[in-house]
């Protein structure tokens, strides 16, 4: 028995699998798009380094706290901004008809997410780069670990972030909505992951809250490289959570991709 041939004209099938060159040609097309969006590229590169440093001299006159905390901002900033980013860029590319375009091409929806992937991943070197470099070489943040194990810390974090706001963005009707995701989504792991009080000394119910949050690993990750100089167990599981959280999601982004909002 024999399969009959798809019909000429036929939309390609979203389970094919993720091709690299249309996710290449994706990430370009993204980022050709933010090079004539300065306040993007300004909100994701520059705030969280302005903020850092602003944080840095209101302890101005108790370094050691900056010592403290600063570490732990590093991963809480670059995924605060590229969430919101994110999340907004890709719910305009819905609204605007942009992203059902796209779908009627030979273009699944693994290569879309794959292709913002990339193209926000980039941008989230660079952003953890920055402030990574203004925070140990010129705010003076004692770091025992290495600068790099802290950078590559950051930069997975931001990826996590990245990963949030394309899963998000498929909620959402509106920017307005996509933004009112963000005290939905974390600031509740702001408050569990540890930056305030020990996730230890917390209820039991918080502290078994706190343990499924990828943030709460985020800040366990950049307070090992803070008091570590090797890489240390910890640290590892550490990393490979917040990846396996930033995959999974991205995975979840993919199977909730929509069109159109409703």
């Amino acid at each position: 028995m024999t399969t009959a041939p798809p019909a000429a004209g036929a939309p390609p099938s979203r389970t094919a699998p993720c091709s690299p060159s249309r996710t290449l040609a994706t990430a370009a097309r993204v980022l050709r798009q933010l090079r004539h969006d300065p306040r993007t590229i300004a909100l994701m590169l520059v705030v969280p380094c302005v903020m850092i440093a602003l944080l840095r001299y209101v302890f101005d006159a108790r370094p050691e706290t900056f010592n403290t905390i600063g570490a732990s901002l590093l991963g809480i900033f670059p995924m605060i901004t590229m969430f919101l980013v994110t999340s907004i860029a890709t719910l305009r590319e819905r609204t605007s008809g942009t992203l059902e375009r796209l779908l009627a091409m030979p273009l699944g929806k693994a290569d879309l997410i794959s292709g913002y992937a990339l193209a926000f991943g980039l941008l989230a070197i660079a952003q953890s780069a920055l402030a990574t470099g203004l925070s140990v070489w010129l705010l003076g943040l004692d770091v025992i670990g290495s600068p790099w194990l802290l950078l590559l810390v950051a930069v997975l974090d931001a990826l996590l972030g990245t990963a949030l706001g394309l899963f998000v963005s498929a909620f959402a009707a509106s920017e307005f909505q996509a933004v009112q995701f963000m005290p939905a989504v974390l600031m509740p792991q702001l408050l569990l992951c540890g930056l305030f009080t020990p996730r230890d000394t917390m209820q039991p119910a918080l502290e078994a809250i706190s343990d499924i949050l990828p943030m709460s690993y985020a800040v366990d990750g950049m307070n090992e490289v803070l008091t570590h100089p090797d890489i240390t167990g910890n640290f590892l599981r550490d990393t490979l959570v917040v990846t396996g959280c930033a995959l999974l999601v991205l995975a979840l982004g993919a199977a909730t991709l929509r069109r159109r909002t409703r």
